[in-house]
């Protein structure tokens, strides 16, 4: 039931409907017992053993007030109408009842629908929020297929399993306890027998919920890797067919598939067995009720008459109904548990790169960017080591180099993606970690090697972050990266859908939206990740005009394998394997002989 305490948080702020759901829930079930106890003096005037009672009993609570009540109301009826008026007046009484008690049950559930629909979409806004919280270094140690499976799969689980559980949760355990009340009030030796017998069938129902939570997980669990699969085979499509590798491909989506099939199989199995176990366990215990009580009626061994029996049963049968959905509701929630831990370990993870206390703000840039014998290890081997460089505001810096060199390691650190385990980031001689990240970030506009596009238009593209954008300056941007002519001849214009990361678009067209929004935000600080590398020619020369324009008197640092366009850069640093191995422009590197003239070399011949 821990799972069901954690949801609980989540039910706090709908407490009203809540309140109102249970209310009806103990009318609903008020009603439900009366109807059933009705069957006592129905049975009695079949019988011809019906009692008169001429004055009103006074009330206590007892069974014997309910059963001199109903026959004191019934008396009039026999001495004016008969026993045919009376059993009239019984059954018109029951409808009524009936009525009642389904009248309240539909009010639980209209108030519990409420409760249900709107937790689901709480849990799931959280899970999303905290998705966009955490920093890029949780994602590199979990599959993305799983984080779409927790936000989905495992939230549907909980609406599946816990939340259609509640309305079990609200009505069973109060029809179980009044239930067991009215039957004390009856017969408390009968009672109290029944007691010995249901906590036997308790421990077989718990053993099997547990074993049904702990193949759930596991279901869930292959969710996630069927799910890593199908993203990871629609990003690499391309490549698949190009190398012939759809049957591979196959071959391993259906191993996965197969995995699943037969864990959910399992999980099936277990809870279709749940449900006829609960109610086999629960009609013997009754059979075992009808025996020793029947007995005990029979010998006249007890102060209870063959009506009161039947009705005692009748209202015992009817506590096997909840009791039998209280071990559904039980199974179902131990099948939700494992996604409340999934989810849960999403929302308890521990988010490092987050706004220390009272942490400063920062509206301007000033004088320089500077790494300080700063070391970087996404593991344990160190990708940057004791890195120092100073940027000095209005000045361009390149970073160029081998791939895998960490040049895109360091410009992620700037923004705080990442934070160094050795040395800082200091920007105007103060540790970025100082100050507010939203503030930090708001300082840089980023173009990244890979073009991040969303599955919206282009104008909400451009304008992405971008509170109450102006149409005019969005084409301004897109004009100056050279991409308001082909923006222009698409079928909607700035409002044509772009499809999902931009797929409707060629590559160049893809980056030349993501520079027009580097452009639109104008920052003091740019980062130029291979920002021309995705262009042809033409637009090349037309971007690059434009980006030397956008890096007038900004700080740039620029990440590029054609060296030709960072010539003009006021320093270039070469990196390799994580290391600073030189520095300076680009006359005196070309002088220098070194690595960067071997790379310069290499692409004269390209």
């Amino acid at each position: 039931m821990k799972s069901l305490l954690k949801i609980v948080k989540y039910i706090v702020p709908y407490k009203t409907l809540a309140f109102l759901s249970v209310f009806s829930n103990v009318l609903h079930v008020i009603f439900h017992l009366l109807s059933i106890l009705a069957l006592i003096p129905f049975l009695s005037i079949i019988m011809g053993r019906a009692d008169r009672v001429t004055e009103r009993p006074k009330f206590e609570l007892s069974s014997d007030y309910v059963k001199e009540m109903f026959s004191y109301q019934i008396t009039p009826y026999i001495d004016d109408f008969g026993v045919e008026g009376a059993l009239f007046y019984i059954c018109i009484l029951i409808a009524i009842l009936f009525f009642l008690k389904n009248l309240f049950r539909y009010f639980a559930k209209f108030f519990l629908a409420s409760i249900r629909s709107g937790v689901v979409r709480d849990i799931r806004a959280q899970v999303f929020k905290k998705i966009l919280a955490l920093p890029l270094s949780f994602y590199s140690e979990e599959k993305k297929g799983d984080i779409i499976s927790r936000i989905t799969g495992d939230v549907q689980e909980i609406e599946w399993s816990i939340m259609n559980s509640l309305e079990m949760v609200f009505r069973d355990p109060i029809s179980i306890v009044m239930s067991l009340i009215f039957m004390l009030t009856l017969n408390a030796e009968l009672t109290l027998f029944a007691f010995i017998l249901l906590p036997i069938s308790g421990l077989i129902i718990g053993k099997i919920g547990k074993s049904l939570k702990r193949t759930s997980s596991k279901l869930q669990i292959r969710m996630g890797e069927l799910l890593s699969t199908v993203e990871e085979t629609l990003g690499g499509l391309r490549i698949l067919k190009a190398f012939n590798a759809e049957e591979s491909a196959d071959k391993k989506f259906t191993g996965i598939n197969t995995i699943y099939r037969n864990t959910m199989l399992r999980m099936f199995r277990k809870r279709d067995l749940a449900s006829p176990a609960s109610e086999f366990l629960g009609a013997l215990v009754m059979v075992i009720l009808v025996w020793y009580g029947g007995k005990m009626v029979v010998d006249e061994s007890i102060d209870f008459s063959a009506e009161e029996f039947l009705g005692y049963i009748a209202m015992f049968s009817q506590l096997l109904n909840p009791a039998k959905s209280l071990s559904t509701a039980y199974y179902n929630i131990q099948k939700g548990a494992a996604s409340t831990e999934r989810i849960e370990k999403i929302l308890q993870a521990e988010n490092k790169i987050k706004d220390k206390p009272n942490a400063l703000p920062i509206r301007s840039f000033e004088n320089s960017i500077e790494y300080r014998n700063l070391s970087f290890a996404y593991e344990e081997a160190k990708v940057l080591k004791n890195i120092n460089i100073k940027v000095s505001k209005g000045k361009t810096v390149a970073l160029v180099g081998q791939s895998g060199g960490g040049k895109s390691t360091l410009v992620d650190l700037l923004p705080r993606f990442y934070d160094p385990i050795e040395g800082g980031v200091f920007i105007d001689d103060k540790d970025i970690r100082e100050y507010k990240i939203k503030d930090l970030r708001n300082l840089m506009g980023i173009v990244s090697q890979r073009s991040i596009l969303f599955n919206d238009s282009v104008f909400n593209n451009i304008a992405l972050g971008v509170e109450n954008p102006d149409r005019e300056a969005v084409i301004e941007a897109a004009k100056i990266a050279n991409a308001h002519e082909f923006i222009e001849n698409l079928p909607n214009g700035y409002d044509t859908n772009i499809g999902d990361g931009g797929g409707k678009l060629s590559g160049g067209q893809q980056q030349r939206i993501s520079i027009a929004r580097a452009v639109l935000k104008n920052p003091p600080i740019m980062i130029l990740d291979e920002a021309t590398s995705a262009l042809d020619t033409e637009s090349e020369k037309l971007v690059q005009d434009a980006l030397y324009k956008l890096m007038e008197n900004r700080t740039s640092i620029v990440i590029a394998h054609r060296l030709s366009t960072i010539q003009h850069a006021d320093e270039i640093i070469v990196m390799q394997e994580g290391e600073v191995v030189e520095r300076g422009n680009h006359d005196n590197l070309i002088a220098q002989g070194g690595v960067y003239k071997k790379l310069t070399d290499l692409q004269a011949f390209e």
